[in-house]
């Protein structure tokens, strides 16, 4: 729990769009000092120049969240400049569809560095520099925040490579939980799962490895692309509504984050199904009409 936000420190991955600039734009107001990451040079430099013009302390470093060695190069400046982060928000993400079987070793390889190892990476490196500070100061409080998705908790067809990683980052979130209260009160956990909400996560191809950039997308990877992207930008929630959603969740204790608290009755269903061993639910029984347009699509209906 945060209650005052001013002259702390945060670090902030996926800075440079989406719910990492809309948090650092609330940080700054609230007069934090803003540790800033992501690996798109210039939104990055955008992003340092609008908060450095807004008068924060800023420090911006391109990073690769994936790569263990860039993290802990990463992890050792924040320590030097500002000392242990009062708020880590692990945020970095890209997005990737397809028919589970369809996806590249290498797709999984950039998918899951990204959208779980970028949040291993910013756990293992800062929790053990939160818990320090805490111990040395009975009065010092963090909070760490870790980007997942309402796909952490459903399973919607072609995505699946998504879903994993995103159901992993909610399971490491609530083991954080778990293991933070076993050894302090003074640092909290949380974990964000958005729905359809308009942050660029759609436009990752832009981020690609340039080892990737050559690769060709299957049919199915090409047609979820369009759908997701049409559903996101279409959402009614803007990233800065989901930004302050993130603040209000660090200054309150509270562990779940929803954009979206409406389909949270499709988690219910998931949930139900599983205690009564019941095969999976069709994932769009509230929406049949999109189910019923995807496999039109997959198998060339459409």
């Amino acid at each position: 729990m945060i209650e005052d936000f001013a002259g702390k420190t945060a670090v902030l991955t996926g800075a440079g769009s989406g719910f990492g600039l809309e948090c650092a734009r609330i940080g700054a107001r609230r007069g934090m000092r803003l540790v800033l990451v992501d690996v798109q040079q210039d939104a990055l430099d955008a992003a340092e120049a609008e908060m450095r013009a807004a008068g924060c302390e800023v420090l911006a470093r391109r990073v690769d969240v994936a790569d263990a060695a860039q993290m802990e190069q990463l992890a050792a400046e924040v320590q030097q400049h500002f000392g242990a982060p009062h708020l880590v928000f692990n945020n970095a993400g890209v997005g990737a569809g397809g028919l589970v079987w369809e996806n590249s070793v290498r797709e999984w390889e950039w998918v899951l560095g990204v959208n779980l190892w970028g949040v291993v990476h910013g756990v293992r490196l800062f929790t053990p520099m939160m818990l320090a500070a805490a111990e040395a100061d009975p009065a010092w409080r963090g909070h760490i925040v870790n980007t997942a998705s309402m796909a952490g908790l459903l399973n919607p067809p072609n995505m699946g490579i998504y879903n994993v990683s995103k159901h992993a980052v909610v399971s490491l979130s609530e083991s954080l939980y778990q293991d933070l209260s076993l050894v302090t009160t003074q640092v909290g956990a949380s974990v964000l799962c958005p729905y359809f909400v308009p942050t660029g996560i759609t436009r990752s191809e832009r981020n690609r490895p340039q080892d990737m950039q050559s690769m060709a997308q299957t049919r199915s990877q090409l047609i979820g692309q369009a759908m997701i992207s049409k559903a996101v930008e279409s959402g009614r929630v803007s990233a800065a509504e989901v930004a302050q959603k993130v603040f209000d969740a660090v200054a309150a204790n509270r562990f779940y984050i929803y954009s979206h608290p409406q389909a949270l009755g499709n988690v219910q269903t998931r949930m139900e199904a599983i205690v009564r061993g019941e095969n999976p639910p069709d994932a769009f029984a509230e929406r049949p009409q999109v189910g019923e347009q995807l496999r039109a699509a997959l198998r060339g209906q459409g």
